[in-house]
């Protein structure tokens, strides 16, 4: 970085503390003031109408998502609050959507605007359905490893870093040291919250850049049946930790056949916000590892409930203060299927560079590949062909969806299975999905029809120029 990028980062922080040091003086007052100037910064890189509802929405003290800033205001650590601006804000989410762009049209492949991985292969709980529990607990990437790929990421325009795992807590200490190198970049873990302590919490408010995602499932009885007992009591202590610690965090919840209706009831969600979550990611289970129960997999109409919920609790007038996403549903906002680089990709514990963190396949390794090598190798590129899946995004995966799209591409690419454990060939995954994907197809392609959905930017590969001619 030049001496003048230097400079204008500088100002450029400067004016973000003074920003929020008004905010916080009079949220009321000034939020609405603030959010028209500051929303002029994503003209151009984000739909103007998404931008415009986001200026009315501030000048509503009742609006879901002004309640939600005021609460991030009050919760959060000034230093969080500054450093998450400038990293997610200003470099992930003004230069980082600039050059991950760019970088696309210039290298041809996708590039991801989000790397996941994995620092550590073990985990001290055994959640029945997870994907995880069966990666065995010897393999870890080392200090060397992490700090390479955010450095290769960085150069292609990357500045959102998630740790998976295993528990990545386990490598506390070198999550951290990561952060503190890289104040630039934006880091989450995904974590059964068994390992956050007040050191940590210490940590997590002086580096200022790492939120937390804490994984739990609906009651005392619905999330300790699947993470074992006292788990959910000990994430409950986590959370009061971390809000009297002023640090940033929100839920990680794996939606079941057996746990839908506990996970999306109100008294659940009003916990979580009165414990100071900020955000909730909800993943549809997929049926991963030989042990894996396709019974779990969430009904054709528990996932159209799941539609219809997701847009209520989010809706700014009748939701709830806490921003949820769901990564199958809510498909039509993204454009489809979002991995394979296209947005993110994962690196598991050995190294191995897999299109998502559901789908354990590979051709490429970060210890014999790089980054870019691994993006361009023929199991990424024949993603990127491929995408989107289907024309009907709430259909987006080539495996739970699509399951032949994702037996085709492993066979084309000779690409090898991944599974620490036990290898499991293309055929004998995708069987799992067979019957979900015929079932849900007429429920998804109804929903799809009678519902308006939005026009998202895309960089698909059918769209270019090269895609056209052949």
């Amino acid at each position: 970085m030049s001496v003048k990028d230097n400079i204008s980062k500088a100002l450029l922080g400067a004016v973000v503390g003074k920003a929020l040091k008004y905010l916080q003086k009079d949220p009321d007052k000034n939020l609405p003031k603030l959010a028209s100037k500051a929303l002029n910064l994503f003209n151009g890189i984000f739909p103007g109408k998404n931008l415009e509802n986001i200026k009315k929405g501030a000048a509503d003290p009742s609006n879901t998502y002004t309640k939600l800033v005021k609460n991030a205001l009050s919760d959060i650590d000034f230093n969080i609050l500054k450093t998450m601006a400038m990293s997610m804000g200003y470099e992930a989410g003004v230069k980082g959507t600039k050059a991950v762009r760019a970088n696309r049209e210039k290298y041809n492949c996708n590039i991801p605007w989000i790397i996941l991985m994995d620092p550590t292969s073990a985990c001290n709980l055994r959640c029945k359905g997870c994907w995880a529990a069966e990666y065995g607990h010897e393999l870890n990437l080392s200090l060397e490893d992490m700090r390479s790929v955010v450095s290769q990421g960085k150069a292609l325009g990357t500045h959102v870093y998630m740790y998976t795992g295993g528990e990545p807590l386990i490598r506390k200490k070198d999550i951290i040291k990561v952060c503190e190198e890289n104040p630039d970049c934006t880091f989450l873990a995904y974590t059964n919250a068994t390992l956050v302590d007040e050191a940590f919490c210490s940590e997590m408010r002086r580096v200022g850049n790492l939120a937390l995602a804490l994984s739990i499932e609906g009651t005392e009885e619905s999330n300790d049946q699947r993470r074992g007992e006292g788990s959910y009591q000990k994430t409950l202590e986590a959370m009061d930790m971390l809000k009297r610690n002023k640090c940033a965090f929100g839920i990680s919840v794996c939606y079941t056949r057996a746990n839908v209706d506990f996970v999306t009831a109100d008294p659940f969600l009003d916990l979580m916000v009165e414990k100071g979550v900020k955000f909730g990611f909800y993943f549809n289970y997929m049926p991963i590892g030989h042990d894996a129960d396709k019974e779990l997999i969430p009904t054709p109409a528990q996932r159209k409930y799941m539609y219809y919920w997701i847009r209520r609790v989010r809706n700014g007038k009748t939701g709830k203060p806490m921003f949820i996403f769901d990564f199958q549903d809510d498909g039509e906002f993204v454009g489809g299927c979002i991995a394979g680089g296209r947005n993110y990709f994962h690196i598991n514990s050995r190294g191995d560079m897999e299109p998502c963190v559901f789908i354990h396949f590979s051709d490429s390794n970060i210890h014999t590949h790089t980054i870019l090598e691994g993006l361009k190798n023929p199991l990424f590129t024949e993603y990127r062909k491929g995408q989107p899946f289907n024309d009907n995004h709430l259909r987006p995966c080539p495996m739970l969806e699509n399951p032949d799209k994702l037996r085709a591409i492993v066979k084309k690419t000779g690409a090898k299975s991944t599974d620490l454990i036990v290898e499991e060939d293309v055929d004998t995954l995708c069987r799992k999905c067979d019957e979900f994907a015929y079932e849900w197809k007429p429920v998804a392609d109804e929903i799809w029809a009678n519902n308006p959905h939005p026009k998202t930017h895309t960089q698909y590969y059918r769209d270019g120029g090269k895609a056209k001619i052949q």
